[in-house]
C-alpha cells in the first residue's frame, strides 16, 4: 500500500516513522511512590523525587519494568537483558529536574514488529526500532484567565514507554492502522488502557517525503497528536505541505511541528533537536538494570492470547471470514463476549449479530461492549432461540430491540409477550386456505408466475404478526397451489 501525491515534477512518496507514548498502566511513578490516578486536583499526587528536590534519589518501579518487558514481548521484540537510564537534558519548565531520566543507547526493548491486517486482507509488517523507558514531565496550563503559566506536576515522573516504529509507513490510513493494533496489543496485554482523550497514548510522527526510489528526505517531527483521526489528517497535511515547497524549488528545515486540529494545519514549534543537543550521558544516581534470567521467561508465561493468534483461531475454530474475525479480535473485551455468545448459539451467527445488530446499537446508545444491556448469554439465548424454531429471523429482532432496552432474557420476553413463532400447520393451512378462496385472481396469477407466490407468504405474515414459520409457510403454499 503506497500513498503518493501528484506533483507539478512528478509523483512523492510519503514516508513515516511514528513514536507513542505509552502510559505504562501502574499505581505508582517509575521512580517514585506517588500516584497515577487520573483526574487528581492539581499537585496532590506529586513526591520530592517527581518535584526534583535537592538530594532527593530515584528508586525504579520493578513493576513498570515488567509491564516494557510484557509489551516488548507482545511486540515479538528482543529483550535485552541489560539497559542504561540516561539523563535527556532539556529545560522546560514543567520538568522540575531539567532533565528527564530515559534510556537512548541501551534501551530494554530492542527490534521488533507490528503486523498490520490492510483493507484488501494482506498483512504488512512494520518494523519496531526500540522500546524505551522514561519518565513523564508536567503540564503547563495557559488558559485558567491568569497573565501566567500554572504548573500541574501530576504527571511528572509518570512511567511512560516510548515505542518508536521503523521509518516504514507509507500511507496516511496505514499510520492509524498501526496505531489501532499497537493500542489494541497494549489493551489486551494490560500495559496501557490506551486511552488518548485523558493522554495515556499519543503519538509523534516524523514525516518526510521523496520520489520513489530515492533516499529519504529530510523529517519534521509533528508532536503530541492525541487522536486517531488527527494523526491521519496531520500527516496529509504535513506531506503536500513538503511537497509544495520542493516543488517551487525550495527546502526542508529539519524541525518540530504542531498539528492544529481546528485549522488542520501543522505549524512550526522549533527547529528540530538531535541526541547530542540533550547530551545523553547514564544517570549516575541509577545502576544499569540488569535483568534476572529467568524473569523474561516468567513474564512470557503469563501473555494472554494476543490478536493475531486469536484472529487465527477464530477463523479455524469458528469458521469466521478474515474481516468478522478481526473486527471481534480488536477489542479483548469483544472477544471475550463473541466468545461467550458463540458458546450459547451458533459461531457464525453470533459474529454477525453482534457486528451488525448489537454494534449498531451500542454506537446509537454511545455504550461499549462493556456496557451492553444485553450479555453475551443471553444473545448466545436468542440465537438458540431463532435455531430451535421458537423465533423467526424478524421476530428475534424484535426481541433484540426489547432485550436491548429491558436487559430482559430473551425466553422471559417471548413467554411473556406471547411472541413464539407459529408453527401449527393446521392454523397456518387455515389462513391459506381462506386467502386462496378470497383471491381467485392472485391464484391466477401465481399460477402462470411462480415467482409471485411471496405474496401469499407476506400475507400469511401480516395476519400472524409476523409469528409465522416462513419455511413452514412456503411450503403449504406450494403444496396448495401446486408449485
Amino acid at each position: 500500500m503506497s500513498w503518493t501525491i501528484e506533483g507539478n515534477t512528478g509523483t512523492w512518496e510519503i514516508v513515516v516513522g511514528l513514536e507513542v507514548h505509552a502510559q505504562v498502566s501502574s499505581q505508582a511513578k517509575l521512580f517514585s511512590g506517588a500516584a497515577t490516578a487520573y483526574g487528581a486536583e492539581p499537585n496532590t499526587q506529586v513526591s520530592p523525587v517527581d518535584a526534583g528536590m535537592p538530594g532527593m534519589l530515584p528508586v525504579v518501579n520493578a513493576y513498570c519494568v515488567e509491564q516494557a518487558v510484557r509489551t516488548g514481548l507482545g511486540l515479538k521484540a528482543e529483550i535485552n537483558k541489560v539497559s542504561v537510564f540516561e539523563r535527556k537534558n532539556y529545560f522546560y519548565p514543567d520538568l522540575p529536574q531539567g532533565y528527564q531520566i530515559s534510556q537512548y543507547q541501551h534501551p530494554i526493548v530492542g527490534k521488533g514488529e507490528l503486523i498490520l491486517d490492510m483493507p484488501d486482507g494482506t498483512q504488512r509488517p512494520i518494523g519496531i526500532t526500540r522500546l524505551h523507558l522514561e519518565q513523564d514531565a508536567g503540564k503547563s496550563i495557559h488558559d485558567q484567565g491568569h497573565d501566567t503559566t500554572l504548573i500541574d506536576l501530576n504527571r511528572s515522573g509518570v512511567a511512560l514507554m516510548e515505542i518508536v516504529s521503523e521509518p516504514d509507513i507509507r500511507d496516511p490510513e496505514e499510520a492509524v492502522l498501526y496505531m489501532r493494533k499497537l493500542r489494541s496489543i497494549l489493551r489486551y496485554l494490560g500495559t496501557c488502557d490506551g486511552n488518548m482523550e485523558e493522554g495515556s497514548l499519543r503519538c509523534d510522527a516524523n514525516v518526510s517525503v521523496r520520489k520513489p526510489g530515492q533516499p529519504f528526505g529530510t523529517r519534521c517531527e509533528i508532536k503530541n497528536v492525541n487522536s486517531m483521526r488527527f494523526v491521519a489528517r496531520a500527516i496529509e497535511y504535513e506531506a503536500r505541505r513538503q511537497v509544495d515547497i520542493l516543488e517551487s524549488g525550495g527546502v526542508i528545515e529539519q524541525e518540530t511541528r504542531l498539528f492544529d486540529s481546528v485549522k488542520g494545519e501543522t505549524r512550526s514549534m522549533r527547529s528540530k533537536e538531535e541526541a547530542h543537543d540533550y547530551r545523553y550521558f547514564p544517570d549516575p544516581d541509577l545502576l544499569p538494570l540488569e535483568l534476572p534470567d529467568d524473569f523474561v521467561e516468567q513474564i512470557k508465561a503469563t501473555l494472554p492470547e494476543l490478536p493475531d493468534e486469536k484472529r487465527a483461531r477464530f477463523m479455524t475454530e469458528y469458521g469466521l471470514s478474515s474481516y468478522d474475525a478481526g473486527v471481534l479480535v480488536a477489542e479483548r473485551e469483544t472477544s471475550e463476549y463473541y466468545e461467550e455468545a458463540a458458546r450459547h448459539g451458533d459461531p457464525k451467527q453470533a459474529a454477525n449479530w453482534i457486528i451488525t445488530e448489537l454494534f449498531g446499537q451500542l454506537n446509537k446508545a454511545g455504550k461499549s461492549i462493556t456496557d451492553s444491556p444485553i450479555s453475551a448469554a443471553d444473545l448466545g439465548k436468542l440465537l438458540s432461540l431463532i435455531k430451535d424454531g421458537t423465533l423467526s429471523g424478524r421476530l428475534a429482532k424484535d426481541v433484540f430491540a426489547i432485550m436491548f432496552e429491558t436487559g430482559d432474557a430473551p425466553d422471559k420476553i417471548v413467554e411473556e409477550r406471547g411472541m413464539k413463532q407459529v408453527t401449527d400447520t393446521g392454523a397456518i393451512e387455515a389462513i391459506i386456505d381462506k386467502l386462496i378462496a378470497d383471491n381467485p385472481g392472485q391464484v391466477a396469477t401465481v399460477q402462470k408466475n411462480p415467482k409471485v407466490a411471496g405474496w401469499f407468504t407476506g400475507q400469511v405474515m401480516k395476519a400472524t404478526g409476523g409469528k409465522a414459520n416462513p419455511g413452514v409457510v412456503n411450503e403449504i403454499v406450494a403444496k396448495k397451489l401446486g408449485l
